[in-house]
């Protein structure tokens, strides 16, 4: 079992910053991948950003040049950085943590809205 803690969401201005962390503990396994998906009202998850234990990392189109995603292995903590962020991102977020088909929990989400 995994268990997934986020924290970091919030209401922020147009044009602004967060920062999400997600926290994993557990049975951690040392190949892994943490990624983050979003959902907004009406609408599918949908994967914003991907870490893998190698090192790599993708992004969703939209949310390319403006977000990153980074880990702390040490911590078992991936974060997700968001700058110049839109009413379009305005979504609950999700932690997500893979290392095989038995092993794919999901954190709670947390809550991002853009609004003045």
């Amino acid at each position: 079992q995994v268990q997934l803690v986020e924290s970091g969401g919030g209401l922020v201005q147009p044009g602004g910053s967060l920062r999400l962390s997600c926290t994993a503990s557990g049975s951690i396994f040392s190949i892994n991948t943490m990624d983050w998906y979003r959902q907004a009202p009406g609408k599918e998850r949908e994967l914003v950003a991907t870490s893998t234990t190698g090192g790599s990392t993708n992004y969703a189109d939209s949310v390319k040049g403006r977000f990153t995603i980074s880990r702390d292995s040490t911590k078992n903590t991936v974060y997700l950085q968001m700058n110049s962020l839109k009413p379009e991102d305005t979504a609950v977020y999700y932690c997500n943590y893979y290392s095989d088909p038995a092993n794919d929990y999901w954190g709670q989400g947390t809550q991002v809205t853009v609004s003045s």
